[in-house]
């Protein structure tokens, strides 16, 4: 796994990586992590189409998701405690 590209954001932290002729986005805020998966077939621009797709809309929904993976993973701790 190659890393291409590591992004600024203010909320969480975003890599671009490249394997087997795919191209992996990751996300990560503390413990929690989304990864993203694109054939590179699918892309018309290599990566510079990668940056596009993570436009201000996608990422926003990102950062949402994982404040709902923070109030999921709450919930079922508090349980057993």
């Amino acid at each position: 796994m190659r890393i291409i590209a590591e992004l600024p954001h203010p909320d969480f932290k975003i890599t671009i990586m490249n394997m087997n002729q795919k191209f992996i986005i990751k996300t990560e805020k503390g413990v929690y992590e989304q990864i993203y998966k694109v054939a590179e077939m699918d892309l018309t621009d290599g990566v510079n189409s990668v940056f596009e797709l993570l436009d201000e809309g996608f990422l926003n929904k990102i950062n949402e998701r994982f404040k709902e993976m923070n109030r999921d993973f709450k919930e079922t701790y508090q349980k057993y405690n």
